[in-house]
């Protein structure tokens, strides 16, 4: 689950829809000669931009479902608290 730092939750739409982040999803390490640190993985979007950048880093391991039909997103947090990542998926192929 990364490292051991406070979760972040954030909260979408209403109070029960809460998108867990857990240290593998929000800290990247940097080691750089004699430098060993752990900094916050978020980019600043800047004062015309949003707040922060989602990216990679807060989407690996975590599941994503796509409703183009109803126009909405689901998402779960990491999957690696159930002893799971991606990698271990074998997802079905559908031609569209």
């Amino acid at each position: 689950m990364g490292p051991a730092v406070p979760i972040i939750e954030l909260v979408l739409d209403r109070q029960d829809v809460v998108w867990k982040m857990f240290g593998s999803n929000s800290m990247v390490r940097v080691t750089k000669k004699s430098v060993d640190v752990w900094c916050l993985g978020f980019v600043d979007g800047g004062i015309d931009g949003p707040s922060i950048m989602i990216g990679g880093l807060q989407l690996e391991d975590n599941l994503l479902q796509f409703d183009l039909q109803s126009q909405k997103l689901g998402f779960s947090s990491s999957i690696l608290s159930k002893g799971t990542n991606c990698a271990d998926y074998e997802f079905p192929t559908r031609k569209v």
